[in-house]
């Protein structure tokens, strides 16, 4: 069985997704932002503000070849700017099936509303960084896909079932 890979932007909701699905499945359930938290022995705001965005991608990317050894199937969320680096999206392709949560921009200001933990949303204008990380981000998104869910207004059970519909998976 291969594993499920949730791609998308914050506040998609590819942790909540995915530990659904996983309980859903009997499939483990791993977030690469966690593992990224442990391997560094911090959170990913202090990595951000103590070291810089530079050494939080080469720490995903280097837990991402961690997953990549992995033999057992899981259900993984990878953080929203993973699958940026054309490695990364290579690597992910091998890991399993990537699915992708489309999320409008109004979605995505909605939900992450008063959330502090979002370094690349902290300072200025929150509506206009969404909005411009969304367009630049959503064709990498759409091409590291091998399928596509738009999440805006559906409920987590709906979420789930469509994705084991389109994947095959456990079913």
């Amino acid at each position: 069985m291969k594993s499920i890979i949730l791609i998308g932007f914050m506040g998609a909701g590819k942790t909540t997704v995915g530990t659904a699905c996983s309980t859903h499945l009997n499939m483990p359930f791993l977030d690469t932002d966690l593992m990224i938290e442990e391997a560094a022995g911090m959170t990913i705001s202090q990595i951000f503000a103590e070291k810089g965005e530079g050494e939080f991608r080469r720490i995903e990317t280097s837990v991402l070849e961690t997953l990549l050894r992995r033999t057992e199937a899981a259900v993984i969320s990878v953080g929203g700017g993973l699958p940026l680096l054309e490695a990364n999206r290579r690597m992910l392709k091998q890991i399993g099936t990537v699915i992708y949560l489309e999320v409008s921009p109004e979605t995505v200001l909605c939900r992450l509303k008063g959330d502090t933990t979002r370094p690349l949303l902290q300072g200025g204008d929150a509506e206009e960084k969404v909005n411009s990380l969304i367009a630049a981000r959503d064709p990498v998104y759409r091409m590291a896909a091998d399928e596509i869910l738009n999440v805006n207004d559906c409920s987590i059970e709906d979420i789930v079932t469509e994705l084991i519909e389109r994947t095959g998976i456990g079913s």
